[in-house]
C-alpha cells in the first residue's frame, strides 16, 4: 500500500514541527558577510581566491559534506521505515 501526504507549511512551520533550530539570525549575518565579500571583488582572480579561502578543498569538501548530508537522509529514512514496521506488529 502506498500513501502519500501532502502538507503545505512555511518553512519556518516545518522547521517547527521537525524540531530543527531556527537558524535564520546566523543566515542572515552570512549572507551580509558574503555579500560584503563579492563587494570587495574586482576581479576573476580575487574571485577564485575569495572561493578558495571560502572551501579550502574545494570539491572535495563539498563531495563530503553531500555524502554526509545523503547518509543523514537515508540512516533517518530507514529508522522511520523500521519503527514503522515495528509498529505493525
Amino acid at each position: 500500500m502506498k500513501v502519500n501526504i501532502e502538507i503545505d507549511c512555511t518553512p519556518e512551520e516545518a522547521r517547527t514541527f521537525m524540531g530543527l533550530p531556527d537558524v535564520s539570525k546566523a543566515n542572515d549575518v552570512y549572507v551580509e558577510n558574503m555579500t560584503k565579500a563579492m563587494k570587495s571583488v574586482s576581479s576573476p582572480d580575487q574571485l577564485q581566491e575569495l572561493a578558495k579561502t571560502m572551501a579550502p578543498m574545494g570539491q572535495v569538501g563539498l563531495k563530503l559534506f553531500q555524502n554526509f548530508v545523503e547518509g543523514s537522509l537515508a540512516a533517518g529514512g530507514m529508522r522511520a521505515a523500521g519503527s514503522s514496521k515495528k509498529s505493525k506488529d
